[in-house]
């Protein structure tokens, strides 16, 4: 396809690189599950910026639900701009980052580890200096990201955390639905979301709501369609939007919802009937009644990665119908160092 967008080309090569990436995570994630179960940590702390962030929201919600350890995110500026370690003693510090090169993430796990953390580094660089401040190291396996706007390695951060915590927690089931992975990924993107173009091609703002897995596809949804669409999308879950954002629902202001097919999906389907009595615009993946296609519920977990690919297909030809090169986003580029 000669007139391919960078992006476009990469949302499709995400299923090939889960599959070439559960060979690669084999043996690291095997000694880095042996090692959390001979010395489980009392709490988990993230380091992410952008789509990594999202991933490690992602992760929060597999190690909560299959562990019960809880999973904070580490504020970077605390070491870099105050100057102050973190106790971390015996716990575990897991950083996500496509670059590894953004000094914030690298000052606060040279930090974390100085403190005592068991330090891990989901890169796709890695040969970065994130990679190399870090104990351990797990490759995304994703190859080059030429497009600014990251596809396959949030698919790539997210399949890797379902792969860490399938080996940590023993849970079978979500091991046997990483196998069944690649080939769903392919079929999601054939799903066709187009019902909800004429809503978003004018919108000026829109809410994004997810809830337990796809919390964090809402939060990555949003923040695409503001790189890729210069569209402002706020992500909620769907429980916070109703403490104060529902003032905002209306018809002028869409709204895409992500609904898990675990335990959440009945509050959702709650949460959907109400906004649509208060006239929302309202298109969701996951619900019969919702507009927007989803595949046939196989596990909850892998099925959110299954949504956000889904996605990605809608966000390129959204950005196409307003005008936008998704490759060349404004204001942006690949790599962002922060301090």
């Amino acid at each position: 396809m000669a007139d391919e967008s960078k992006m476009a080309a990469e949302i499709r090569e995400a299923p090939a690189v889960v599959a070439r990436q559960a060979e690669a995570l084999r043996a690291p994630v095997a000694d880095l599950a042996a090692r959390l179960r001979a010395r489980p940590p009392r709490v988990v702390v993230t380091c992410a910026r952008g789509s990594s962030a999202h991933a490690a929201t992602f992760g929060k919600h597999l190690i909560e639900r299959t562990l019960g350890i809880p999973v904070a995110a580490a504020s970077p500026v605390i070491a870099t701009v105050y100057g102050r370690p973190l106790n971390l003693e015996g716990q575990l510090f897991l950083t996500v980052s496509q670059s590894g090169r953004s000094d914030d993430l690298i000052e606060q796990a040279r930090s974390a580890k100085a403190g005592g953390a068991l330090t891990v580094a989901l890169v796709n660089a890695v040969d970065s200096p994130l990679a190399q401040a870090c104990d351990v190291v797990l490759p995304m396996e994703a190859g080059p990201e030429l497009s600014v706007a990251a596809t396959k390695t949030f698919v790539a951060s997210a399949s890797a955390l379902l792969t860490l915590a399938a080996a940590w927690s023993g849970e079978r089931a979500m091991g046997e639905a990483l196998g069944r992975l690649p080939e769903r990924l392919e079929r999601a993107c054939g799903l066709d979301w187009s019902a909800a173009l004429p809503a978003l091609a004018d919108a000026v703002n829109l809410v994004t709501i997810g809830r337990g897995p796809t919390l964090a596809i809402a939060r990555e949804a949003a923040l695409k369609l503001k790189e890729t669409c210069n569209l402002h999308g706020e992500a909620f879950s769907g429980a916070e939007f109703m403490h104060g954002p529902v003032t905002l629902v209306g018809d002028d202001f869409p709204i895409l919802m992500f609904v898990p097919n675990d335990a959440g999906a009945e509050g959702m389907g709650r949460l959907a009937a109400s906004l649509r009595q208060k006239g929302a615009d309202l298109f969701a993946a996951g619900l019969d009644d919702g507009g927007l296609p989803a595949l046939p519920p196989d596990h909850a977990d892998a099925d959110a990665i299954c949504l956000v690919q889904a996605f990605y297909g809608l966000a390129v030809r959204l950005a196409e119908r307003r005008g936008i090169d998704v490759d060349q986003p404004r204001h942006l580029q690949k790599v962002t160092r922060t301090r």
